[in-house]
């Protein structure tokens, strides 16, 4: 029996697993049904994200991670065991180091209970590591220098915001607007302006066909099908970008102001060198339509997309398992 290293992204939306030597394994929704009676597990991952909203009354969907951080202890540690055995991780690995990734600014408890539930998987050695350093590193950022880059993280429970220099995060900030505040936007907007209910699914769905935060950047048109607040009928309406663009506003605005507030914090320095390497975005939630355009105009910065935004995490673990020196062993 050998031992492998295994890096984990356990996200609000997605759980990605990376394995050395073998790179991304598993990436599956942040789901589970239950039955809610006999407590019994009746799916995990693709195949329970598939009945969100679409269960019959004893069997309940459940998110067990809400802004990044674990709401629901024991599901959690259900959906962790089940993805470990899904990679084969009992039989292949013999007890294998894990480093897990966690939101920054998250209390100690939080970061305890992260911890706890990756032990309980048979780890030999648990690491917890920042989103944003994690993101940067799998971005292809080289943070060991004394050089500031700054990186913004929009995943689906939070956004975390970091400038890094010399392996470190030196000024952050997280914010629980993200991908799923952007969706619950959507189906706010579609409500008030439609009286039209349509759900989480429908919500992500409009949000990439047709979502942009740039006014100028598309204009796309998408059926939306829901049930009429009035009549408690099936209705259907025609929604186009603009709407979407309107409905995120207010969200967008106020991760363009918290991450005004790290820059301000940031050191002179450390400033300039953002101004010539710009701002990297990853994340899925940095995947809307036009975000690079908005951020950039607002803070007066370059701003660029990563390569791949929906696995810098998980590939950033995998870097850092191949140089377990830059971990913060704490």
């Amino acid at each position: 029996m050998f031992s492998k290293d295994i890096g984990i992204d356990l996200g609000t939306a997605n759980v990605l697993i990376y394995v050395k030597g073998q790179g991304i394994v598993l990436d599956e929704p942040s789901v589970v049904a239950l039955d809610s009676e006999s407590k019994r597990i009746v799916a995990v991952g693709r195949e329970a994200r598939d009945m969100l909203g679409r269960t019959p009354g004893k069997v309940q969907a459940i998110r067990p991670m809400k802004d990044g951080v674990i709401a629901d202890f024991e599901v959690t540690d259900i959906m962790l065991n089940h993805f470990i055995k899904k990679i084969n991780g009992r039989n292949l690995f013999s007890r294998p180091r894990i480093l897990i990734c966690c939101p920054s600014n998250i209390t100690q408890v939080e970061k305890n209970a992260i911890k706890e539930a990756a032990e309980r998987t048979g780890a030999r050695k648990v690491f917890l590591e920042e989103e944003p350093k994690v993101a940067a590193v799998g971005a292809g950022l080289d943070i060991s220098k004394p050089s500031g880059n700054m990186v913004i993280d929009i995943g689906g429970g939070t956004t975390d915001i970091a400038v890094l220099s010399l392996g470190g995060i030196v000024t952050s900030a997280s914010i629980k607007i993200a991908g799923n505040v952007f969706d619950n936007d959507i189906i706010k907007y579609i409500k008030d302006k439609y009286k039209l209910l349509v759900g989480e699914r429908t919500a992500e769905e409009i949000k990439i066909k047709i979502g942009t935060v740039f006014p100028e950047n598309i204009n796309e048109k998408m059926d939306v099908k829901g049930r009429d607040l009035v009549t408690g009928l099936p209705h259907s309406i025609t929604l186009c970008s603009a709407e979407i663009e309107e409905a995120l506003r207010e969200s967008m605005f106020q991760i363009i102001a918290k991450t005004k507030q790290v820059l301000e914090e940031t050191p002179p320095e450390l400033s300039s060198d953002i101004i010539d390497k710009g701002i990297v975005l990853t994340g899925g939630g940095a995947m809307v339509n036009g975000l690079d355009k908005l951020l950039s105009h607002e803070l007066k910065v370059p701003v660029f997309l990563a390569d791949s935004p929906l696995t810098c995490v998980v590939e950033g673990t995998g870097v850092l398992l191949e140089n377990v020196h830059l971990i913060d062993n704490k």
